[in-house]
């Protein structure tokens, strides 16, 4: 196909089913005052409400995964964005705790195939030399949606409430679903694979895979589990900040993202022409993450606006993994060890986002429903605690290594 025609028929369709995704994955940051008040949530419950998503969306990995390679994503996106729209008319009429649990886990299962089926759309009718610039639009347009969910969000909020929005919701996955039935077209004939349990295995065997995971995880379960609500609740709760100021810096936080994504791309490229291993760039922004939590964790009043933006601009660096498995492992396995990621990055993100909650959760708030610094300085002191092991162990192994190259060889026999 042409370039416009793959533009008009892959990518535009699949992209705004990957923009739908982000902003329903952020949008509770912007409406947890709405929600809290309308159904008396603890921080613990907001938690497990937000990050059922991530949950319910690490559980569609494999089955996504095997079904893409079969069927292909034409086939696949179309009845997953129908489910999503019906886990938002639920979210809309939902009455109580539970009942939002359940359809907020049902659009989170919906909307769980989105990147793979526009990744694997994208790999199937786009070059090979041109992905790696195509996937970093795709990211791009990921950052839009993420930022849809903060300040165009809070301007909806205007006219209608957070019922009214889930409602368009559901009309948007609706809509983007027969968008792609009608345009994207069906993929070519392909080999059967092998068994799905099989390949992970190989893939978790794989060095490169195991370095990736040991390094980056984390932090990568980290960004998105605080960046996707708790960020927004320590703007308001700790820095006093009103909502339409924490909704302005949210927006600033997740243009971040855009910018963000883009920089480390061409970073990582840049550092790789001069002989710097994709997973040094990675180690050096994990420990940059890392200290910008420490920010938090200090209550580093200066700025309380430049840490929020830092931590969104930073935390980009997580999504480096996917290029470091794509570059390391054999072709046939790529596929397979994106979807892995995904389900360890979204377990990890469902236990951060809820686990969070629960620790704030030990304070006691305020009449307005605020929880002191301390709460979120130990929630944020926990998962440093967490992360830095994995760093360490990379520097300790990096050190290793260069002191073995380091130390001569003994001399042949015949010069002693």
């Amino acid at each position: 196909m042409s370039g416009g025609a793959v533009f008009l028929l892959v990518f535009l369709p699949f992209s705004l089913g990957h923009y739908l995704s982000c902003l329903v994955r952020t949008v509770n940051a912007t409406l947890a005052p709405q929600l809290v008040a309308a159904m008396q949530l603890s921080p613990g419950q907001l938690g497990l409400l937000t990050s059922a998503f991530f949950f319910a969306f690490a559980l569609a990995q494999l089955p996504v995964g095997m079904a893409l390679d079969r069927w292909g994503p034409a086939k696949v996106q179309p009845p997953m964005l129908l489910l999503a729209g019906v886990g938002a008319l639920a979210f809309a009429g939902g009455q109580d705790f539970a009942q939002l649990l359940v359809a907020r886990a049902v659009i989170g299962l919906g909307l769980g195939g989105c990147f793979m089926s526009a990744v694997k759309a994208m790999s199937t009718w786009i070059a090979p030399a041109r992905l790696p610039s195509v996937q970093g639009y795709l990211i791009a347009v990921g950052g839009l949606g993420a930022a849809s969910a903060t300040l165009p969000v809070r301007l909806a909020l205007h006219y209608t409430d957070w019922r009214g929005l889930f409602l368009w919701l559901a009309a948007a996955a609706l809509a983007i679903g027969l968008l792609i039935r009608w345009l994207a077209p069906a993929q070519p004939p392909v080999a059967r694979r092998g068994p799905m349990l099989a390949a992970m295995k190989e893939v978790c065997r794989h060095p490169a895979f195991r370095e990736a995971v040991a390094l980056v995880l984390l932090p990568h379960t980290v960004f998105f589990g605080v960046q996707g609500l708790w960020i927004a609740r320590w703007l308001s709760d700790v820095a006093r900040f009103s909502e339409a100021a924490v909704a302005y810096l949210l927006y600033l936080g997740m243009a971040a993202v855009i910018f963000g994504a883009i920089a480390v791309g061409m970073l990582t490229e840049w550092a790789g022409r001069r002989g710097v291993r994709p997973t040094s760039v990675a180690a050096a922004g994990v420990a940059l993450f890392i200290a910008v939590q420490l920010g938090f964790v200090c209550n580093w009043a200066p700025s309380y606006q430049l840490l929020s933006v830092l931590f969104t601009l930073v935390g980009t660096v997580t999504g480096i993994e996917y290029a470091i498995v794509a570059q390391s492992l054999p072709g046939a396995l790529t596929g397979r060890a994106a979807t892995l990621l995904n389900l360890l990055i979204f377990l990890g993100a469902f236990a951060v986002q809820a686990g969070f909650g629960l620790v704030v959760g030990c304070w006691t708030p305020n009449p307005l429903r605020q929880y002191p610094a301390p709460a979120y300085q130990t929630a944020f002191g926990a998962l440093v605690l967490l992360q830095l092991p994995g760093l360490i162990w990379f520097l300790r192994a990096g050190a290793t290594q260069s002191g073995k190259m380091a130390v001569p060889s003994d001399p042949p026999l015949s010069t002693r």
